[in-house]
């Protein structure tokens, strides 16, 4: 495909790609005659001609195919659910890994020669369009970037640059159209609280009357933030990306890394490494996980979310001298060296933890997929030194600064529109204060309350999070004994019909059952470490972790889970406390749901064959009202065929039974019913087996049907008679 792609680049051809294909912001942009900020798009818009539709991009054959190959990620269709493919298999993730090896390169200055492409000699591919300056499109809005359109700048690029155009337009173009789905202008505006509370009544009025029009104002605001919901697969290969980009960045020699290195003599793909996490990536990538942690679905696919951001706060598991791991499983201090990264990355650091923090108090932590995101979350940030570069980096942002009263910030003034996109690079800034401050404004608005990460707000939430983790490492302990309990021999016997049916026995609030007991195992340390993790960074202290789990009621007595959930009495009963709802989702303690309506009358059970149940009713209810009276005047006799008879026809009461409810217990009093003849448990899949079980094991020993059946029945009218005396002496008893 690329042999064929640098065919058509040896020649002047150019191919419309339609705006309308674009993310919602760069779409926008264009329509309303502002140029976006990416140089990508300058000198490439296209007006429509007199009666033509749309406005398009003219674009080489090169940037052609890479705008189609990118786009064809967030418009796949989803496969069948029946057809699970590993992404990691898929072509399109394996050719997305060769592109970027190719053309970002870990080794060596330059890029390798198409000749040594897998198709083959290839035709020199012209050089592309020339754009801006590269140090122009830097992390700040400047006038220079919101030029009109009919103003597009054609300059002449330094022929040093066409030597790298390709792995620029590559980069950039995958961060367009996978990242840039959400505008930063309106994520700022929605940080106001006035901005979300006209959200929320946007929302309101949308689900309360859906066909009605909403304020246009309302939904200019709502377009960019909610329009695009990237998929599992889609952050996966953005994962991909950032992996390799920081393998990229990553790959400069020691002697270059330091801003005070640069000369002319660096090569132009030494310079593109430095530049290209913070200039084409930072931006985008923190609305696009910020978005991410806020509308994603509390459910174990955010699994994948987490590995992309977890994947970008470690460059230095992708360094080229990382360490091994050692014996102990210890985890690695991280190195000074990175500490100019976190610093100037922290909201990523910070402001995201704040937003998984959210997350994970509204999870249910006995779930194992959700105990091992809380583990991975805790051992990075637990990663030693990393603290402390975190704490440098919000010491360095909340200190005074009067130098920077506004935006104008002298790292991020344009050059003049002169030579190559490398040739005009700003010069460097040592001031690590103001890059701090420069990164937080940037994304967060000039007017922005940062939240310090070890701060006491964001301290509170995790304690909660620790009592959390202690009440759900009890409630994987409760739930595992009870199901070890009642599991055994109880299938088989269940089934049979000796065994109750009660179906509250255990609980299905997680996905316990399905692993079993290692999956407990699991869940507890995984929460045990995370615990750990989470005591080290903010240095909490055994004695804290032990009061807060007192005041919150996390010690049972010797009834365990058999306790009411915490409620206050009002004025129409027992009312749920915050804490009652919390015991309730996370399994500590349960009402009993019971049914206490007609038995005739209950649902149809998944064990009974409906059409035999509805023709057994029908039966039974003639049975009773043609001899109601004879029943009556049997189960009124005081005589031992009385007792035999009430224990048939007669509905056992419900005044003895223990009902955990918070309903008071004189609104339960069950309506009185007469005797009546009841047929029902003859509709049981389980009755109708046992029986055909015993006329099998009969007819082993030679015994005929008539006589199977005859045993049958004198061995019940035993059993009826044992039960019948049993019943009567037990009244007696509690008389």
């Amino acid at each position: 495909m690329m042999k064929l792609v640098y065919k058509l680049q040896a020649e002047d051809y150019k191919f419309d790609f339609p705006v309308s294909f674009l993310p919602g912001p760069v779409k926008a942009s264009i329509q309303e005659r502002v140029l976006p900020d990416s140089p990508l798009y300058h000198n490439k818009v296209q007006f429509p001609p007199t009666g033509g539709l749309g406005l398009n991009l003219a674009l080489n054959p090169f940037e052609y195919y890479m705008f189609f190959f990118a786009l064809s990620l967030i418009t796949q269709k989803p496969l069948p659910g029946a057809l699970h493919v590993r992404t990691s298999d898929c072509a399109y993730f394996i050719l997305v890994d060769r592109y970027l090896s190719w053309f970002l390169p870990t080794e060596g200055s330059v890029l390798p020669p198409l000749s040594s492409s897998p198709g083959g000699p290839s035709p020199s591919p012209a050089p592309r369009t020339p754009a801006m300056p590269f140090a122009s499109y830097g992390l700040h809005h400047t006038s220079l970037l919101k030029r009109h359109i009919s103003h597009q700048t054609s300059v002449n690029a330094d022929p040093a640059s066409h030597e790298i155009w390709r792995s620029e337009t590559l980069l950039q173009v995958f961060v367009e159209m996978w990242l840039h789905h959400y505008s930063l202008e309106m994520y700022q505006k929605m940080q106001s609280p006035h901005a979300k509370l006209e959200v929320l009544h946007y929302r309101l009025s949308v689900s309360s009357a859906p066909h009605s029009p909403a304020q246009p104002s309302l939904q200019a605001l709502h377009a960019y933030q909610e329009s695009f919901t990237p998929t599992e697969e889609h952050v996966l290969v953005v994962r991909l990306l950032l992996k390799h980009l920081h393998a990229f960045s990553n790959s400069l020699k020691p002697e270059q890394v330091s801003p005070s290195a640069h000369s002319h003599a660096t090569s132009p793909l030494e310079e593109f490494k430095r530049a290209a996490v913070p200039r084409f990536v930072q931006q985008k990538l923190y609305l696009f996980l910020q978005h991410c942690f806020g509308h994603w679905p509390l459910d174990a696919s955010f699994r994948a979310v987490l590995e992309m951001w977890l994947s970008y706060l470690q460059p230095w598991r992708y360094a080229p001298e990382k360490q091994a791991q050692t014996s102990d499983c210890q985890p690695r201090c991280v190195s000074e060296r990175w500490a100019p990264f976190v610093q100037e990355n922290l909201l990523m650091y910070t402001k995201l933890f704040v937003g998984f923090l959210s997350r994970a108090l509204r999870t249910d932590l006995v779930s194992p997929k959700n105990a091992l995101m809380v583990f991975r979350v805790a051992k990075v940030f637990a990663q030693p030194n990393l603290a402390e570069m975190i704490q440098k980096g919000e010491q360095l942002f909340l200190e005074p600064e009067l130098v920077i009263p506004h935006r104008q910030h002298r790292l991020f003034t344009a050059p003049p529109f002169t030579g190559s996109f490398l040739s005009s690079w700003p010069p460097a800034v040592t001031d690590t204060s103001f890059k701090v401050k420069s990164h937080v404004y940037s994304l967060e608005g000039q007017d922005c309350k940062y939240t310090p990460m070890f701060g006491p707000e964001v301290r509170t939430l995790v304690l909660r999070l620790a009592q959390l983790i202690t009440q759900a490492k009890q409630t994987a302990k409760s739930i595992s004994d009870q199901c070890g309990e009642s599991t055994p021999g109880r299938p088989f016997l269940s089934w049979l019909g000796f065994c109750s049916t009660d179906t509250n026995g255990c609980y299905p609030a997680n996905d316990l059952d399905e692993m079993g007991q290692d999956s407990v195992r699991k869940t507890d340390e995984y929460l045990e470490k995370a615990l750990e993790y989470l005591c080290q960074m903010f240095r909490l202290s055994e004695a804290q972790l032990a009061q807060l789990t007192l005041a919150l009621g996390t010690t049972q007595d010797e009834n365990g889970k058999k306790q009411l959930p915490d409620c206050i009495v009002g004025e129409d009963g027992l009312i749920l406390t915050p804490l009652g709802r919390y015991q309730i989702i996370n399994g500590l303690r349960r009402f009993d749901i019971e049914y206490q309506g007609d038995l005739e009358l209950q649902p149809i059970r998944s064990y009974e064959i409906a059409s035999l149940v509805r023709m057994l009713f029908r039966l039974s209810s003639a049975i009773n009202h043609r001899f109601a009276g004879r029943m009556a005047a049997l189960c009124s006799r005081a005589d031992f065929l009385g007792s035999f008879c009430r224990y048939h026809l007669m509905e056992p009461g419900v005044t003895g039974r223990h009902l955990l409810s918070p309903v008071a217990r004189g609104s339960t009093v069950s309506r009185a019913r007469g005797p009546r003849l009841s047929l029902r448990f003859l509709g049981s899949y389980r009755t109708l087996l046992s029986l055909l079980l015993a006329f099998f094991v009969a007819s082993l020993f030679c015994v005929g049907p008539l006589a199977c059946a005859l045993l049958l029945v004198l061995g019940y009218l035993l059993y009826a008679v044992a039960m019948t005396l049993l019943t009567e002496r037990s009244k007696l008893h509690q008389l």
